[in-house]
């Protein structure tokens, strides 16, 4: 991918909001490059699991769930994800399960049934297992406010022990962030948080009703500053109406006066008829495919010239940081909050619509509040539906992984940790063979590798081992 040149005079971080210079976001990839992987973009998963959640049956509920559970290891490492569904207003964009609510109700219902589902979740462990990571995400999980968000946590304390090395992160949205909710996080043990952007200019942000000012965002990163919040990530989209490459990268290089450790550069999913606020979107004002291509070019090539290293399809961090040495070894891992460090084998997923990783399966609670809230009060475990590996599974999410993460797998010694043979996948090697000959794909022996260049479609790559993949049988997003 080439960089960007700097120019001589950027302009103020201010200015910057409202940069809409054609010249600013230039990118130089060669039309012949764009259109080779343009040939594959078609609606795929993420593959943030594999099996992914097109795969996930009803007939995995709380006796299957609890079971699953029961087995742990006693000594098993895990991490804890919070969903919180709310919000206090509604980005078009969207694709989170969230609502809307203004009134305290609703929220102090929520956490109440939080604490009592961390209580019947702890009831089906071998143990008190210990915690690596623990995510909250939404929606606006600080919607909460610090009592309720306290209560959640002295409930998760009571039953579960967090590493002293444990990384403790929540997502803001700026706008209803004050300083007695910061100061809270601080208290709490919060010690990464995530700021939302997503976009800088106004015509954008009218667009998509998500009014967010410079200031507000700068308020945030300072207020999480002062409560000794110091690991910071940022989440940028492109693809979203009225955006062009001088916008995004206005955008980009405004957000990287905060200094974050980590941006996640996320390409905009429109899928109005799997949610239907998207529709609210002028769709005609939405960037193409070449146009969203060339977005993410420009913005990828400024974040390089100014330290950042890729890391994996859409994220980056600030060169040295823990993040990117990860990535540099090859020991990145990727989970339902997209790109991570964490090495818990076990992922378990609290509130509605959340999604438990327990190796042996995947399971989903309730995204409906009041089927949440009754398989809560009944003392079972809110688990709706799932899907439980096999061993062909697992082999494929191996290689999928290693796919998404490090962009390069050598087949031969992942079949090896996993008693099958490469030559297994022969129909996966079949229809990669067309990436292959565009040069998308490079392969040496039964080594893999997704060239820089062609990382923009790795998603594609990746699908040709997904055994479960039917074109147009599945609603996804586009890959680029």
């Amino acid at each position: 991918m080439p960089a960007l040149p700097i120019a001589a005079n950027i302009p103020a971080v201010h200015a910057l909001c409202t940069l809409d210079d054609p010249e600013y976001g230039a990118t130089k990839e060669p039309p012949v490059q764009a259109d080779k992987i343009l040939k594959y973009n078609a609606r795929l998963p993420r593959y943030t699991s594999y099996p992914t959640a097109a795969q996930f049956q009803p007939d995995v509920g709380h006796e299957t769930a609890a079971g699953w559970l029961q087995a742990l290891a006693p000594d098993a490492a895990i991490s804890l994800y919070l969903h919180v569904p709310f919000c206090r207003s509604l980005c078009w964009y969207c694709g989170c399960n969230m609502r809307v609510v203004n009134r305290d109700g609703p929220l102090d219902a929520y956490c109440a049934r939080l604490a009592h589902e961390i209580a019947t979740l702890a009831g089906q462990l071998p143990g008190r297992l210990q915690v690596g990571h623990l995510h909250w995400g939404g929606g606006t999980p600080t919607v909460l406010g610090p009592e309720r968000l306290g209560r959640v946590m002295d409930a998760l304390d009571s039953h579960f022990s967090l590493r002293s090395d444990a990384e403790v992160a929540i997502e803001i949205d700026p706008r209803v962030l004050d300083a007695e909710m910061a100061q809270a996080l601080g208290r709490l043990g919060f010690n990464r948080a995530s700021i939302g952007i997503q976009d800088l200019n106004p015509e954008v942000q009218r667009a998509v009703n998500r009014l967010q000012s410079w200031e507000e965002t700068q308020q945030a990163a300072a207020l999480l500053a002062a409560a000794g919040i110091d690991r910071l990530n940022l989440d940028l989209i492109y693809g979203l109406p009225h955006q062009t490459p001088a916008r995004v990268v206005a955008t980009v290089a405004a957000s990287l006066s905060l200094q974050p450790e980590r941006v996640a550069l996320f390409g905009y999913a429109h899928v109005p008829w799997m949610k239907q606020h998207q529709n609210l979107l002028d769709a005609d004002a939405l960037p193409g495919p070449r146009d969203r291509l060339q977005q993410y070019d420009a913005a990828a090539g400024y974040m390089t010239a100014q330290g950042y290293v890729a890391v994996g399809l859409d994220h980056f961090a600030r060169a040295g940081s823990p993040f990117a040495a990860t990535a540099a070894g090859g020991h990145l891992h990727r989970n339902f909050q997209g790109y991570t460090e964490d090495d818990c084998s076990i992922l378990l997923g609290l509130g509605a619509s959340s999604i438990s990783d327990l190796g042996v399966g995947l399971m989903q609670n309730a995204s409906d509040i009041r089927s949440y809230n009754a398989a809560v009060d009944a003392g079972r475990l809110p688990v709706v539906r799932g899907v439980a590996r096999t061993a062909d599974d697992r082999l494929r999410s191996d290689v999928i992984e290693q796919l998404m993460c490090n962009f390069q797998v050598d087949l031969a010694a992942v079949c090896a940790g996993h008693g099958a043979r490469p030559d297994g996948f022969a129909t996966a090697l079949a229809q990669l063979a067309p990436l292959q000959a565009d040069g998308l794909v490079q392969r040496d022996g039964w080594t893999l590798r997704v060239p820089e260049a062609a990382r923009p479609i790795v998603r594609a790559v990746a699908a040709c081992f997904d055994s479960y993949l039917r074109p147009g049988a599945e609603a996804h997003a586009t890959a680029v």
